[in-house]
Formats: C-alpha cells, sequence, structure tokens
C-alpha cells in the first residue's frame, strides 16, 4: 500500500487511447490521449486488426505525460479498462503469436452465420447469454483453429485487451472475468469458461485461464514498465476490464437500476441478481454479461438513437444558423403530443445491410421539420419503455428510475418524453467519466482505501437531476 489515494486508469477505446489521473472524490487530476484506429492486418489487408505495440507507446508517452503533472508518491494504483472480446494468443515467453483481431474486423461474419455446425445458436445463447455479433471472442477463437492451428499448439495463454496491457506492465498473463464474460464463451451459471463450450469448437479451456474479479492484484509496475510509463515501480496493478461494466459501476447505479448511456446507440444495461436468455430473450436481442461483482448479471438492450437525431439535423435543419440544437429543441417543444399524426419508425439502421426499416408516416403538406423532429424523440422515447420492460422481464425485477449519461442526457425535452413514456423517474448525473470513475474505485477499494468498492463510491458527489413522470399536454 502506497498511502495515496490516486488511480492511474489506462483507458483504450475504439477512437481514442487515453491514460488519466483519478483521485478519491472522483476528480481528474490529470490527462493525456491519443487518437486510436485499427490498422490493415499485415498478411490479409483487407482485414483490421489492433498494433498492440503502438497502443503501448501511445499509452506509455500519455503516462509520462500525466505523472509528471502529480506527485508519483499519490499514486495508489493502476488499472487497464478497453472494449470488449479483442485478443490474441501469446506463448509462455511473453511473445504474441497473431496481431489482434479487431472487432471492426469481418474475417469473422461468416463464422458467426454458420455457428451452428458447432453448436446450436440456441445452446450457445442460452449458457452464455452474449448476443451473436460477429466480433465475439468465440468467432476469433474458431478461426485461430480453422486457419492457424499451429499457433493455438504454441500458445500458452490467449490474452484479453487490458489482459495484455496488464501483462506489459507486470509481466502476468491473467484475463478478468469482466472481459471473459463478453466472449460467447463462458458460462452465466458457473461465472467461468465454459468447458462444454469450448470442448465443441475445439479450444483448449487451459489456454484461456481462470479469470479473476474485478479489484483483484495481479501483481505491481516492474523496472522496465516503470522506465516507460513514469510510474513508480512496484505500485499495484490492479484487474478491471471491460470498460461497460466498469460505465454501469461508475455510473452509481444500484441493483435493478438501469443505466440509459445515450448517445448515437443507446444502451440500457440492468445489474441484476437474475436472468433469463431463451428464445424470446434472443429474439429481443437480449445480452447478458457478467457484472463486476460476483452474483450480478448485467443485462443490456441497444438501438440506434441520437444517429437519428443527427439524420434529422443533417437534411433537415441544414443551414440552420447559431445553436441549430437549440432551435431543434425548442421547435419540437411547441409540437403538440403526437406530433400533429407523424409517426417514426426508428429502425434507420438494421444489422442486416440493404434492408433499411425506417419510416416517417402521415406527412402532409402542412407537416414541419419540428413536427418531424418531435415524433424522433416520441418514437425513441417509447423504444426505451419497451427496452425497460424486456429488461424487466429478463432480471425479474421492476424498475423504480433510471440513471441517463452521455450526450442525449442533454435534451431537455426528450428527458421529458423518456420520463413520461418509461413511467419512472429519469436521473441525470453529472459525472461524465463513469468508465474511468467506476474502475478507480476497485483500485481504490484494492489498495485499501476503501474496504469495498461500493463504499469507495459513496464519496462521489453524483450531482443528481431528476426528471419526474409528468403527463404530457394535450394535443
Amino acid at each position: 500500500m502506497s498511502g495515496g489515494d490516486i488511480s492511474i486508469v489506462f483507458d483504450c477505446g475504439a477512437t481514442n487511447v487515453r491514460v488519466i489521473a483519478i483521485d478519491g472524490l472522483g476528480n481528474i487530476v490529470a490527462s493525456e490521449s491519443s487518437p486510436n484506429n485499427p490498422a490493415p492486418d499485415p498478411h490479409y489487408p483487407d482485414w483490421r486488426i489492433w498494433d498492440v505495440n503502438e497502443i503501448w507507446l501511445k499509452m506509455c508517452r500519455a503516462s509520462k505525460v500525466v505523472t509528471d503533472k502529480i506527485n508519483r508518491s499519490n499514486i495508489a494504483g493502476v488499472t487497464v479498462t478497453t472494449f470488449g472480446v479483442d485478443g490474441t494468443l501469446y506463448d509462455q515467453s511473453g511473445n504474441m503469436l497473431y496481431p489482434v483481431i479487431s472487432w471492426q474486423c469481418e474475417r469473422c461474419v461468416p463464422i458467426m452465420a454458420g455457428i451452428d455446425k458447432y453448436i446450436p445458436l440456441d445452446d450457445l445463447y442460452k449458457e452464455s447469454g452474449v448476443l451473436p455479433f460477429t466480433f465475439n471472442t468465440i468467432n476469433k477463437l474458431i478461426w485461430f483453429g480453422e486457419n492457424k492451428p499451429e499457433l493455438i499448439e504454441r500458445s500458452h495463454r490467449f490474452l484479453f485487451m487490458p489482459s495484455i496491457f496488464t501483462f506489459f506492465l507486470t509481466g502476468e498473463m491473467v484475463n478478468d472475468t469482466t472481459m471473459a464474460g463478453t466472449s460467447m464463451a463462458t458460462s452465466l451459471s458457473t461465472r467461468n469458461f465454459s468447458e462444454s463450450i469450448l470442448s465443441r469448437i475445439n479450444f483448449p479451456v487451459d489456454k484461456l485461464g481462470n479469470p479473476v474479479e474485478a479489484g483483484t492484484v495481479i501483481g505491481q509496475i516492474n523496472k522496465q514498465a516503470s522506465g516507460l510509463t513514469g510510474i513508480p515501480e512496484n505500485i499495484p496493478v490492479v484487474a478491471t476490464g471491460h470498460d461497460t461494466q466498469f460505465a454501469i459501476f461508475g455510473s452509481g447505479a444500484e441493483i435493478n437500476q438501469p443505466v440509459l448511456s445515450s448517445g448515437t446507440w443507446e444502451i440500457l444495461m440492468v445489474r441484476s441478481e437474475g436472468f433469463k436468455t431463451g428464445r424470446e430473450q434472443l429474439g429481443l436481442a437480449i445480452t447478458t454479461e457478467l457484472d463486476s461483482r460476483p452474483g450480478l448479471y448485467d443485462i443490456g438492450n441497444q438501438w440506434i438513437a441520437s444517429g437519428i437525431l443527427e439524420w434529422a439535423r443533417k437534411n433537415l435543419y441544414d443551414g440552420v444558423t447559431g445553436d441549430v440544437y437549440e432551435k431543434m429543441i425548442s421547435g419540437a417543444e411547441k409540437v403538440p403530443p403526437g406530433s400533429n399524426g407523424i409517426r417514426v419508425v426508428p429502425k434507420f439502421y438494421e444489422e442486416m445491410k440493404g434492408q433499411p426499416g425506417g419510416q416517417i408516416l402521415g406527412l402532409t403538406l402542412e407537416s414541419t421539420r419540428d413536427e418531424i423532429y418531435r415524433a424522433m424523440l416520441e418514437a425513441l422515447s417509447m423504444r426505451l419503455a419497451e427496452g425497460k420492460m424486456a429488461l424487466e422481464n429478463a432480471g425479474g425485477f421492476k424498475a423504480e428510475s433510471i440513471l441517463c449519461v452521455g450526450g442525449g442526457s442533454k435534451n431537455r425535452l426528450w428527458n421529458k418524453l423518456r420520463a413520461h413514456y418509461a413511467g419512472v423517474p429519469l436521473k441525470i448525473i453529472s459525472q461524465k467519466e463513469t468508465t474511468v470513475l467506476g474502475a478507480s474505485l476497485f483500485v481504490q477499494a484494492a489498495c485499501g482505501n476503501a474496504a469495498t468498492p461500493e463504499e469507495a463510491r459513496s464519496a462521489i458527489d453524483y450531482r443528481t437531476e431528476i426528471i419526474e413522470p409528468t403527463p404530457l399536454p394535450p394535443g
């Protein structure tokens, strides 16, 4: 234990690599970032990989900048969080055997489409709870088996993205539970990799190891990493992992309190004590992952949201000067509920390309862009209500409120409509960096500054705004 209260969080996102120093009250005291993009696979130029060495160099440079701005003796611990599913094979000596296949790479599309030749999709979904996305880890493991079986034979461990960087920091090869839960190769009931699933795809379960829980100290900053990052040797490195799990924890969400992350896409997720993974949930596009805390499950549903509103801004409000978003909102506020008969089907993006589902119905020669925009907000608010009901059914609970974070939480009319259609209060929190905050709380607990991550979270002032559901004025 260092006695400090600063957590250093390495946050690798799809568009930015960041290093952030955050204190025990959730204040960011220093940060540095660099752009991040997938690169062409050197063996197959049309496919995409992550250049791990380039990302690591960006992390090291950012860490040097951050640690130069703080008192290094106040660093309590370090952790790494990234997007899910991606990783690759390493041998016993720590050599990477193949580049990390990016979730943006399309090489695994036919594998997911033909997964039934290994295991029936219904069985796979029932055990893992994860929707059949083409980028799931299971498809990459199959790709290695079908195309590079000799690499599996030579490998010691498949490491997920956060584990690659904690390996660089400590020399320890350890996967964590939250990343494992994104793989479609775990069992929700055992909270571990599934021997049943992995045996069906002929991937040795021992190559993945036993994942550790979030908050586990997996090693200390070694001499080489210290020189590269500016972080003192022997500072504890704490397992966190998948960014979504730590965003929901960092938002302050309690059990059975859905969190809506509102951006181009909206993700509605809840920490629940129960789950269902039958055909009904598969049809409703419910995905279930392992929570950052044992005994809990993160049930989620997602749909395109602000992406539709941006379509309206670009196509209906082009040329508007000044604060275009304020003018869109204030214009829609003057439109009565029901948008004068205009309805929107908000399926502007379909998983199957070439099959658009979005519709704008009820247009007349008198229809206005403000009516269309309000109809979009109403449709998306109804979609939230549907998602809430689907989560309640899957988790066996009744939500009493919804937390809302992200850029979409700034739209006052949309918030009012959300609360109305969902029928529960909408709580808007001021914290923006919920992923980094959530990961840092596990560092605080692991390093002895709090008894539990929940106790560490109790010190955070979320400055919550509550929007109560109210009847809309008659239209």
